[in-house]
């Protein structure tokens, strides 16, 4: 499931978030927990937002611990109100009582903190009538560069809680509109921070993370339009190098990597094999060193490979016979780990 997170010292923006909706998104976070912001509108802004989430039929997840019940005037006893106003569960903050957690988790969907959660403790709640079905359990984000979870740590601690049969969530990066008061991006792996919106959920979803949510308050139209075709094709951002051609358009419509997947580069199964070269000439053009993630077609030179478009999955030199006619944005580099054999992929030039 895909998420977007909103933020309620921000204006709830209907539009935006069925702009999500629209894409795919089933799933929206918010986080009560910003002691320095005014609190005093957040009850109204929480019913306003848990009202767009019931019309779309999508569920609302709000972090929260007991200073924030208290900004609500509600008490865990009382917490169950929520759902009056639209929320379908409630991520549950360190220091909550065992007994708590439990009885929420009978009424509604409760979301367990991973990065606080120990196997002792996730064992007793189950003893005591946990309803494993209503739980989940959330890594955190971290504004903070450098702080971000290793993802050796993340994978051994995913590992543990589905093995009791939880599901697991985490946070990839925006790319437009980052949140403050840092601007950096919020990640649950620290290796994400410099990745594109789309290459971070495809690791995530590669790792079998269950529920992907964006930290930050919005993404581009193009990383949009990424995530939203995520299931049948995996979609590059490049920039092209002169004029648009034959070759761009193919790409831009799409593709297939050869299903005997290359080491070095991926390989367009329909560059050579459609024949749309075989009578055009590609003469020699911008035969310069190929970065990882350029994007090449075979000139004249090549005899009978001529045609064949490929991106490079690493360095390689230049080459008389290669023409490099793009190249892959930095932040989606990533995503050419994960196309495999036979899989569709295409570029979005930008």
């Amino acid at each position: 499931m895909l998420g977007i997170s909103v933020y309620l010292q921000e204006r709830i923006e209907e539009e935006k978030i069925r702009r999500f909706h629209a894409a795919g998104f089933r799933s929206l976070f918010t986080s009560l927990h910003i002691p320095e912001e005014d609190a005093s509108a957040y009850q109204t802004k929480l019913q306003l937002l848990g009202s767009i989430a019931s019309a779309l039929d999508m569920e609302l997840i709000a972090d929260i611990s007991t200073a924030s019940m208290e900004k609500l005037d509600l008490d865990w006893d009382t917490a169950e109100t929520v759902l009056d106003w639209g929320l379908t569960g409630l991520r549950i903050d360190y220091g909550i009582e065992d007994d708590v957690i439990v009885r929420l988790s009978q009424k509604m969907k409760v979301a367990l903190n991973a990065s606080t959660l120990t196997k002792d403790q996730l064992e007793r709640l189950i003893q005591l009538g946990l309803r494993t079905t209503h739980t989940e359990v959330w890594h955190n984000f971290y504004p903070r560069p450098e702080t971000g979870l290793a993802l050796s740590d993340f994978l051994t601690k995913n590992q543990l809680f589905q093995s009791y049969g939880l599901k697991v969530q985490a946070f990839v990066p925006g790319d437009r509109n980052l949140r403050g008061p840092l601007h950096l991006g919020l990640p649950t792996l620290e290796q994400h921070r410099m990745y594109g919106t789309y290459a971070a959920f495809t690791e995530l979803k590669a790792y079998n993370v269950d529920k992907i949510l964006i930290g930050d308050p919005d993404v581009t139209d193009g990383a949009l339009m990424q995530l939203k075709d995520a299931s049948t094709t995996i979609t590059l951002r490049a920039q092209p190098y002169g004029e648009l051609t034959e070759a761009h358009h193919l790409l831009e419509k799409g593709t297939h990597n050869r299903p005997d997947r290359a080491r070095d580069v991926i390989r367009s199964e329909e560059s050579r094999m459609s024949g749309m070269f075989e009578d055009a000439d590609v003469t020699p053009f911008n035969c310069i060193e190929r970065n990882e993630g350029s994007i090449t077609i075979d000139n004249d030179l090549y005899k009978r490979y001529k045609g064949e478009i490929q991106i490079t999955r690493r360095s390689l030199p230049q080459d008389d016979k290669v023409n490099v006619i793009g190249q892959v944005v930095s932040e989606d580099v990533p995503l050419l780990n994960y196309i495999e054999g036979s899989r569709h992929f295409k570029i979005i030039w930008v």
